[in-house]
């Protein structure tokens, strides 16, 4: 027999979106629980390169956009400060691109009052010598970078703490309208097979780029433009800010410092769906040349992976680019369209997720009578030490100065001994998230070194037998997934050292544990 809850508000997105909306929620009261088709930031959230924008990337394009990121850009860093690099960031134009470009975005930051400064091409070379000679002008911005999974496991904790609830791996089949509300939303748990069925007051569709699945489940038409979201991870830090091509967005313009590599990109590729998307060789080649224009060296940079994701974006089905698409968030209420207790928010950036959380929150307080303001501006998101080893660097600061003995390091790369995976663990028990080597990565940087877990997830899952975290075949099964998964994202890039760590991978686990072979 399926279980039935009730909940007064279901949230359908387990993306930062989908947990921040809970803990505000949680916050003013409301109890909610999130559910989520696969892992917490499994989606768009977990496929960005982490910039927390400044409002100047859109400054000429999109005003009211560039305005709401120039405003929660100043918040987070006073609110969620443990998850933000406060960098900065430098706007270039090269050689050959238009200075009229540059002129028209030093007046429309200083009409936004975005706080930019001027420099010389001189003072530009001194701050980041990684640019090239061709500097013609540059401004200084306040671009900062913030870790999108800390920011997402942060926001989650503090929900939880208030009486939200969160189930993974358990993607929604099927929807009961009746009458013009949602009466019964079924639930299947991928892991264990099992159905739930929940019965809300209210729901709402934090889907992201699946929010137009979910609203066809409730029988509604949300037309989506899937744009695809192509990025590359050097093997070194290049700069120490974040660096822009200062002309109308484009592929390949923005470098992204993230702890010890950098990650550069972005494509905007049209694709018919947000599912099995993989980088290809192709985009990868297209970014190195765009990015080697303000970064010559990066021609020769060692690229240790490629990864994709999908930006959720609300227009026309014929639209022919997603760049030509406004980045602002929707929020629908979709009793204009006959089901009175449904609620999409989608779109926007992860710099906006804390506004579009707040907005939502204000609506579904009004559908629920309950008539509490947010808090969220005010009050700081808590640090969880479990969120802490996401965040590149934390684990060999950690490790060098609360060092114990006995505590070895698993993973050499990002230095995450075996306390980090043993807290970890724990949590995962706490969320009712199955154990494994996947769940670990994206609560730590586990296989995000320059070996893409080739040592690590072999003594990772040996401590997981001991500590009787895996049972019989579950290890090589783990092992054998994680791999695939970080395959994915190399062999766009393979080509000199990495090639060579690749067969040296290649000859470790096929050779010695013969992972080629299909697993019984």
């Amino acid at each position: 027999m399926s279980a039935v809850e009730e909940t007064p508000v279901l949230i359908i997105g387990g993306g930062v979106t989908g947990v921040g909306l809970a803990r505000d929620l949680a916050l003013r009261g409301v109890p909610c629980t999130i559910v989520e088709r696969r892992d917490v930031n499994s989606g768009a959230s977990g496929g960005n390169h982490g910039l927390l924008h400044s409002g100047c990337r859109y400054v000429l394009q999109d005003v009211e956009t560039a305005a709401e990121c120039m405003r929660e850009n100043r918040l987070l860093k006073q609110m969620a400060a443990q998850c933000i690099e406060p960098t900065g960031g430098l706007f270039v134009a090269m050689n050959g691109e238009d200075l009229a470009h540059a002129i028209r975005f030093e007046e429309a930051c200083g009409e936004s009052g975005i706080d930019v400064q001027k420099l010389t091409p001189e003072e530009v070379l001194e701050m980041e010598p990684a640019l090239g000679a061709g500097v013609l002008a540059a401004y200084l911005t306040p671009d900062a970078v913030v870790d999108p999974f800390r920011l997402a496991f942060e926001n989650l904790f503090d929900a939880m703490a208030h009486g939200a609830n969160l189930m993974c791996f358990s993607p929604v089949e099927a929807m009961d309208v009746v009458n013009g509300a949602i009466r019964d939303v079924t639930l299947r748990n991928t892991a264990t097979g099992n159905i739930r069925h929940v019965r809300p007051r209210i729901v709402v569709n934090a889907a992201g780029a699946w929010a137009g699945k979910v609203a066809q489940l409730a029988g509604l038409s949300l037309p989506m433009v899937y744009s695809k979201g192509t990025l590359v991870i050097s093997h070194e830090r290049i700069a120490e800010r974040v660096l822009h091509r200062l002309r109308p967005p484009a592929d390949g313009d923005i470098l992204v410092p993230g702890g010890t590599v950098s990650i550069a990109g972005t494509s905007s590729l049209r694709v018919g769906a947000p599912d099995r998307l993989l980088p290809t060789t192709e985009e990868v080649d297209m970014l190195v040349r765009e990015m080697a224009v303000m970064v010559p060296n990066f021609l020769k940079m060692r690229l240790i992976r490629a990864y994709c994701g999908v930006r959720p974006l609300v227009g026309a089905e014929n639209a022919a680019d997603g760049r030509s698409i406004r980045r602002n968030f929707v929020l629908i209420d979709h009793a204009r369209e006959g089901i009175h207790n449904l609620v999409t928010i989608t779109g926007g950036k992860l710099t906006t997720y804390r506004l579009m959380a707040e907005r939502t929150a204000d609506l579904v307080c009004e559908k629920l009578h309950h008539p509490v303001p947010c808090t969220t501006d005010t009050v700081p998101l808590p640090e969880h030490a479990a969120c802490q080893w996401s965040e590149p660097g934390r684990a060999p600061r950690y490790w060098m100065k609360a060092q114990q003995a006995g505590d070895l390091l698993l993973c050499e790369c990002e230095m995450v001994p075996k306390s980090a995976i043993d807290c970890i663990l724990e949590t995962l028990n706490s969320q009712h998230v199955p154990a494994g080597l996947k769940a670990i990565g994206v609560r730590s940087r586990i296989g995000k070194g320059p070996c893409q877990g080739a040592y690590c997830s072999v003594r990772i899952v040996s401590h997981m037998y001991d500590r009787r975290w895996l049972h019989g075949r579950q290890g090589s099964d783990d092992l054998a997934a994680f791999l695939r998964e970080r395959w994915k994202g190399m062999q766009a890039v393979l080509w000199g050292e990495q090639m060579r760590h690749a067969e040296l991978q290649e000859a470790i686990h096929c050779g010695l544990f013969e992972m080629e072979h299909p697993l019984p």
